[in-house]
């Protein structure tokens, strides 16, 4: 039920720019140009130190300044409509990732359960679906999969160091026996709002590979303005 009436405030309540505060808009013209990275779109981002069994991983944005404050606000705000915007920064990874010559399935990295019941809504998730109707706008055939889910606890990743935040995922993630079927021959890109240092999408690809599945690549809508300077090297 909470979800259903953050849909509603979403629809009846005056809102100011999620990424800049100026009243009476959703999401204004500049910040719009901040999510698309000044018209240059995706760009694939390297982490440092790389994890063992990361796949290549393409993202929308830096996260920094407007980019942050606007996945912060769908993430832990419930600003639902930014699911929208937030989509098609994602859909632009996913095409910089591309596939196998076959249909694509976005797998989402599942957040935790009580996470979701504290927001009310799983928003890689949503961010993931709005990704999907866009592509599918475009002509892509790509469908989503909750095809992951956890299988121990994990405590919160934040403050947690790149050797700490491996430790921490190791071995916690799964595909269930039912899911597994859906993997097979399937293009599998694996989606977030964000990657660090992309421990959590290294043990995800390591879990989707474990039940057969071939994993093309990882797309997010952001990630540190460090890890896309390797594009310049």
């Amino acid at each position: 039920m909470r979800g259903v009436w953050r849909e509603l405030a979403d629809l009846v309540l005056p809102v100011d720019c999620a990424g800049c505060g100026q009243p009476r808009t959703e999401l204004c013209a500049a910040c719009q140009r901040a999510l698309w990275r000044g018209g240059r779109g995706a760009a694939r981002v390297r982490p440092r130190p790389v994890p063992a069994g990361l796949p290549r991983v393409w993202a929308g944005a830096p996260y920094a300044d407007e980019v942050r404050a606007v996945l912060l606000a769908h993430k832990e705000r419930g600003a639902l409509r930014l699911a929208a915007p937030l989509g098609a920064v994602l859909a632009g990874a996913v095409r910089g990732v591309g596939g196998g010559g076959g249909p694509l399935l976005l797998v989402p990295v599942p957040s935790a359960r009580w996470a979701v019941a504290g927001r009310g809504h799983d928003p890689v998730r949503r961010i993931a679906l709005a990704a999907s109707a866009e592509l599918r706008r475009r002509g892509v055939a790509v469908r989503v999969l909750a095809g992951l889910r956890q299988r121990r606890a994990v405590v919160d990743q934040a403050g947690l160091d790149a050797r700490q935040r491996l430790v921490n995922v190791a071995g916690a993630l799964e595909v269930p026996g039912v899911v597994g079927g859906l993997l097979a021959g399937a293009s599998v890109v694996l989606v977030d709002d964000l990657v660090t240092t992309g421990a959590t999408l290294a043990e995800a690809a390591r879990a989707v590979r474990a039940a057969g599945g071939r994993v093309t690549g990882a797309a997010v809508v952001a990630a540190p303005v460090s890890s896309f300077s390797f594009n310049s090297l």
